[in-house]
């Protein structure tokens, strides 16, 4: 039978809390669970205010409705991503700025950000690739020397932390996804997470369709009215209580993918020691929450190769990002600078299979046959 890429991951508890939150009486989205599961972020890490979402898509389009994203204004984003980090952005009609990845991670390379910036960057958004943190440091000083708002897309990003700091909770803004590859899931869903007080009232406004809705609920308001633009950001019940069941097993589930991104690592280091690969790199200042494993073949022809070797052998890898600025939407649109490093690790990465159950059995022979391709 064929090791799956990814495969959900169940604690058990799910049935259980779904069906206390329609006894709650309320499934529609904003109750009990929705509630629950925010407390839990900003208790945890620390943010000033959490909302979920219907995806990390809807909390990034959150994010640009509240820096007053205007059509012209600049984007600084990295190409090596996934679509949505870039697209809800565009659809703000936002010129994209795409920059290069770090050579030593797909990261965005920080030294490649100053000389992007004109009179028009209005944010930086960044992408905390497989859960390893960027050089954050260096880019909150530009930003502050640029007088521009940091953008967190800590998609991969749950639990993972820069210097001791939660991922997602150094920058005005952060978007995190629940989608069913994550290391904590609810099928889909999202949460924007708020660093800057002065977004929370806003906010909150916006994801409750541009009504003072939340407002009246906590009783600040006689009545509930439309106040600005928003729209229908905030999840049902039913998928808070699926992703508060995930949240209170956080901790079995980040030692197990742990170990699991440990065993790729021991296992597959020899074949690095004898330059056949790359593995993941983690700067001293970053944190590894087991959101993904993958390798860097050496070149693309290798990589293909590879990936149809191992998918022959019945195991499913996958390659991973196209890189945006040469997307067929793009192209014509990016202004011609060349991003190596970007189209290096598009060429060449190949994720392998990733998920609570996966077994060191399973391990172990996906890393007999990477062994046996390179023999």
């Amino acid at each position: 039978m064929k090791i799956p890429f990814n495969r959900p991951y169940f604690t058990g508890n799910e049935i259980q809390t779904i069906i206390k939150a329609a006894m709650a009486g309320q499934i529609s989205g904003n109750g009990l669970y929705t509630q629950k599961c925010q407390s839990f972020f900003e208790k945890k890490f620390g943010f000033k205010r959490s909302l979920l979402t219907t995806s990390c898509t809807d909390a990034l389009e959150m994010a640009a409705v509240l820096i007053n994203l205007e059509p012209g204004d600049e984007v600084i984003i990295p190409s090596y991503t996934f679509v949505s980090t870039a697209s809800v952005f565009a659809l703000h009609r936002a010129r994209v700025v795409f920059a290069d990845s770090s050579s030593g991670n797909p990261n965005i390379d920080p030294d490649k950000i100053e000389e992007l910036i004109t009179n028009k960057t209005k944010a930086i958004v960044l992408v905390h690739y497989g859960g390893i943190a960027c050089d954050m440091e260096k880019i909150m000083n530009i930003a502050e020397k640029h007088d521009l708002y940091i953008i967190e897309d800590a998609a991969h990003s749950i639990d993972s932390y820069y210097k001791g700091k939660a991922l997602g909770s150094l920058g005005h803004l952060a978007s995190f996804s629940f989608h069913e590859t994550k290391n904590i899931i609810s099928g889909e869903g999202g949460m924007l997470a708020i660093n800057d007080k002065k977004f929370i009232g806003r906010a909150e406004v916006i994801w409750e369709k541009g009504t003072n809705r939340v407002a009246f609920k906590k009783g600040k308001v006689k009545k509930y009215e439309w106040v600005d633009v928003g729209s229908s950001y905030l999840p049902s019940e039913v998928i808070a209580a699926i992703l508060h069941a995930q949240l209170m097993s956080l901790k079995g589930i980040q030692k197990r993918r742990k170990e699991i991104w440990e065993a790729y690592y021991e296992r597959l280091k020899p074949l690095e020691e004898k330059g056949l690969i790359k593995l993941p790199h983690i700067p001293k200042y970053a944190t590894n929450n087991g959101n993904m494993f993958y390798i860097i073949a050496n070149n693309p022809k290798e990589r293909d190769k590879l990936l149809k070797y191992l998918n022959r052998n019945n195991v499913h890898a996958v390659f991973h990002y196209l890189p945006l600025h040469l997307s067929p939407y793009y192209r014509d649109k990016h202004d011609g600078r060349e991003l190596p490093n970007a189209v290096r690790y598009s060429d060449c990465i190949i994720r392998m299979p990733f998920y609570y159950e996966l077994t060191l059995r399973d391990i172990n022979y996906i890393v007999k046959k990477v062994g046996e391709f390179y023999d």
